[in-house]
């Protein structure tokens, strides 16, 4: 089941917050600032697994933490995107359909190996990964319609707003 919602993704109840990255991402803009900021370990730990192995587009990384309040927080990074230049220069380039195609595969996978009973995710590669919402919806639709769990896609987003997911 997807749902479009207005709100604030951060406050989501899902239990897994979905979004999409460039392979060595600043984590410096949008969402995954937001992130950063929150989950400052996350970054983290996403730069020591990238030195580790090679980031592609297409593929995901998962990542748990707590949130503010103890609860646990799932945020699968969608690598939807790659880079161009070396070094603190270098500059995420924009997302090709055949790549969040790809992850959105990856984050199925996930989903159902790890039971994850739902995930909200953003409009996915339409701010930096500059692609265009009409092109992307589709194959949020064809890829997690068909899950069984709540998807909840922020279609708009408004800071500090919870939006109503209805999950239960």
């Amino acid at each position: 089941m997807i749902r479009e919602v207005e709100g604030d993704i951060l406050l989501s109840d899902a239990q897994v917050i979905a979004h999409g990255i460039a392979t060595h991402d600043p984590f410096d803009s949008g969402l995954a600032l937001a992130l950063r900021e929150r989950f400052p370990s996350m970054v983290r730990d996403y730069r020591h697994a990238m030195h580790a192995k090679e980031p592609k587009t297409g593929e995901v990384w998962a990542w748990s933490g707590v949130n503010e309040d103890g609860s646990a927080r799932g945020i699968v990074n969608l690598l939807t995107q790659g880079m161009q230049g070396q070094g603190k220069a270098a500059r995420p380039v924009k997302a090709k359909l055949e790549d969040v195609n790809h992850a959105l595969r990856e984050l199925v996978r996930l989903v159902r190996e790890h039971g994850i009973k739902s995930v909200a995710l953003p409009r996915l590669a339409t701010g930096v990964g500059g692609l265009n919402w009409a092109d992307v919806k589709p194959l949020i639709v064809q890829h997690l319609s068909d899950l069984g769990i709540p998807v909840i896609v922020y279609e708009v987003y408004r800071k500090g707003q919870k939006a109503d997911e209805k999950l239960g």
